[in-house]
């Protein structure tokens, strides 16, 4: 009995050891293909590989990797995401007509994880898709009652993703050692429809977190650069100092200010969603400008007759200055702006406190901190 153990352990240690630690591959079986021919792969978003289906519907894929990445199988109009790494052995089903999109995949615990968490993201979308539908068809009956509807559903959107954010955290925080964890919080990493990135500073404490985690991955990467950098103008960081002129040349320091609150506002005069904003912060510097309260407007125009036209045009009697670069503003660069209308509020000590407040927002925490 003892030697026919052993002889068992002998066999099974062999086929472990044929495993190529070298190479990862991906072993797929594709029911009702309805006609599909080819299953292509791509490597985070290059093509890399594609595989011909065989005559029993089944493809496989073997390749290197530096080290655990993301890959897509791209089956038809469907596409399959998963990780592999060097060593992995990764089965892959999937029923090709089941509307679901349902997949089944064994050999590799990280696509496993991103599977769970699709699962949970998807339970929020359907909420979100049933908030949107309810929305459009209570608009289609009541036109007139659109901003009512808003401030209806608004509130219960913003539930919902609140939640789906809280629960992306949880995970990305359970996960950090695998890149499911970070495909989490990744999928948190859009800004607003007002250009705001929303739980910035938790964002960058999961970058600081992963930093030194994935040195081989280029998302990774990507990831951790953009939010360390965007650390350097979060809330709670000193603003970084500059000095531009204004259209009469006057050269002016953002540390001037000092001693007031200041909105650091970068708009442009072909900025049609910074016009629409300028009546409001003109109200809003009327009402609390004797409060301690200032304004330096970055405009990122490159015509200066249409710039100072539209100073004059919309108002804005306060400090104005202007490399003329466009997006090639230094300023603009340092600040990380990408996007604008964009603004910063900074206390009398010169250090961010609010970023990108807007209408009622700005209005409110003005409101608040100065009264």
């Amino acid at each position: 009995m003892r030697k026919f153990v052993l002889a068992v352990f002998a066999v099974l240690f062999t086929i472990a050891s044929c495993k190529d630690k070298d190479k990862f591959s991906i072993e797929g079986k594709l029911e009702n293909s309805g006609g599909i021919k080819r299953v292509l792969l791509y490597e985070m978003d290059e093509l890399v590989d594609s595989a011909f289906l065989n005559e029993n519907d089944e493809f496989q894929f073997t390749r290197t990797s530096t080290g655990p990445n993301f890959y897509t199988l791209l089956v038809g109009d469907k596409n399959f995401l998963l990780v592999a790494k060097n060593g992995d052995e990764i089965e892959f089903s999937t029923n090709y007509s089941d509307t679901s999109n349902a997949y089944t995949i064994d050999g590799s615990e990280e696509s496993l994880k991103i599977k769970e968490f699709n699962q949970l993201s998807g339970k929020y979308g359907k909420v979100f898709q049933k908030i949107q539908s309810d929305y459009t068809d209570l608009v289609s009956a009541m036109p007139s009652a659109r901003d009512s509807l808003e401030r209806v559903f608004l509130p219960e959107f913003q539930l919902n993703m609140d939640a789906f954010i809280k629960e992306a955290f949880a995970f990305g925080e359970g996960n950090k050692d695998n890149l499911a964890g970070f495909y989490a919080v990744s999928s948190i990493d859009q800004p607003d429809n007002d250009n705001r990135l929303r739980y910035e500073k938790e964002l960058i404490g999961y970058a600081e977190a992963i930093k030194t985690k994935f040195p081989e991955n280029k998302a990774v990467k990507s990831f951790v650069d953009k939010m360390l950098a965007i650390k350097e103008v979060a809330v709670g960081q000193p603003a970084p100092e500059f000095e531009l002129a204004t259209p009469e040349r006057k050269l002016v320091k953002l540390s001037s200010l000092r001693g007031k609150y200041v909105l650091l506002d970068f708009w442009a005069s072909w900025c049609a969603p910074c016009r629409a904003e300028n009546p409001n912060i003109v109200a809003q510097y009327n009402t609390f400008k004797d409060k301690g309260f200032t304004i330096i407007g970055v405009s990122l125009d490159d015509n200066k007759e249409a710039w100072v036209k539209a100073i004059k045009d919309d108002r804005l009697n306060w400090t104005q200055v202007s490399d003329l670069n466009r997006w090639d503003s230094k300023v603009a660069g340092r600040y990380h702006v990408d996007g604008i209308p964009a603004s910063f509020i900074l206390d009398p000590e010169g250090k961010i406190v609010a970023k990108n407040l807007r209408g009622a927002e700005l209005k409110d925490f003005l409101n608040k901190t100065l009264r």
